[in-house]
């Protein structure tokens, strides 16, 4: 189970924290401003998805290095064709001659994503950030996390530039029956985390699982029990959540089509509302969208909850309105211009694009 927001509000850098309940473990969505996360939030962050590198969505990579420098962790990055480059260009700015004295070892992996292949390189802090070729392997054939608790799917939007969209869904969502637990005489606690991870890992039914009581604020054991019996009696699987992220894309056949098939279903979409619609011209001009094509977008793609964002800065006095053409258009009571202001789609998004 995991629990989404966004970093700043709608008018600041675009981003989203999803924090991963009971794991001590989130990913976050763009690496925008980051100064209003506390750093014990963002000690928690194992993955990043970085939709492109505009300043607004990639300025706050140096704060979040400051707060993890020093720190045993493996921080885990991805994004577009150039994005390597990017990540060296900014670690290439700082002076690294004495991190070999470290007694910690921070380390990135990076991965740049393109439509027939991916490479992966790693960079320690102990080495002075010197890149490691960990892996080139095939491009994005939709998967870019695949794990045992949650996966991730990314799509390239056409932002005049290649600009990743995301989806990422937990694999399944386990709950615990509290009357049946009570039934069993058994008591909550941290054992039921590691029982659910022993599911999510997919343990076979004999693996022993220890029940665990507190007792003067210690962990006292009580009994051990087989995986299955425990699984059989006190949990219920469900299917997992999903949540999408959509940002900084152009109104166009092409993206609509791609949107839409990466949100379908989703619990949660986080999309980028940056005009009115009255200003689809302007927003087809700077490849993004307007409220109500986010909204007709989200009611398309089925999604239960839609939360818009990135507003463009000349309606700071009138954000409302922004949020009203959306939801409205998400509740089919308003539909895009006559003509959607549909643009083309670039067939050359890709050309003259950095290996």
């Amino acid at each position: 189970m995991f629990s989404s927001e966004l970093v700043n509000d709608p008018f600041g850098d675009p981003g989203v924290y999803v924090e991963f309940r009971y794991r001590n473990q989130a990913a976050l969505f763009d690496l925008g401003d980051l100064y209003s996360m506390p750093p014990r939030k963002l000690l928690k962050i194992s993955h990043i998805f970085v939709s492109h590198t505009h300043m607004d969505h990639f300025i706050g990579f140096d704060h979040l290095l400051r707060i993890l420098l020093g720190r045993d962790k493996s921080l885990s990055l991805f994004g577009p064709p150039g994005f390597v480059k990017n990540v060296e260009s900014k670690i290439a700015a700082y002076t690294w001659n004495l991190v070999e004295n470290y007694s910690n070892d921070f380390e990135l992996l990076v991965t740049e994503i393109h439509p027939d292949h991916r490479m992966t390189r790693r960079y320690r802090c102990k080495e002075a950030f010197r890149p490691e070729i960990m892996d080139d392997s095939e491009g994005l054939d939709g998967a870019i996390v695949d794990g045992n608790f949650f996966a991730v799917k990314g799509v390239f939007l056409d932002h005049k530039i290649p600009c990743l969209a995301y989806s990422l869904k937990e694999k399944q969502r386990i709950n615990i029956k509290r009357n049946c637990l009570e039934e069993m005489g058994l008591p909550v606690g941290a054992w039921l985390a590691e029982l659910k991870e022993s599911i999510l890992n997919g343990d076979p039914d004999d693996t022993p699982v220890g029940v665990w009581r507190k007792n003067g604020g210690k962990e006292v054991p009580e009994k051990i029990l087989p995986l299955g019996e425990l699984k059989g009696k006190i949990v219920k699987i469900t299917p997992g959540q999903k949540i999408a992220y959509v940002t900084d894309a152009a109104y166009s056949e092409e993206n609509t089509r791609r949107v839409v098939e990466l949100a379908r279903m989703s619990d949660q979409l986080f999309i980028e509302s940056c005009f009115l619609e009255e200003d689809a011209d302007k927003a087809a001009k700077k490849y993004h969208l307007t409220a109500a094509q986010a909204g007709s977008l989200a009611r398309r793609a089925g999604a239960k909850r839609m939360t818009t964002f990135h507003f463009s800065p000349k309606y700071k006095s009138c954000g409302g309105l922004l949020i009203d053409e959306a939801v409205n258009a998400f509740n089919g009571e308003l539909k895009p211009g006559v003509n959607n202001n549909i643009i083309p789609f670039s067939g050359d998004l890709f050309q003259g694009q950095p290996d």
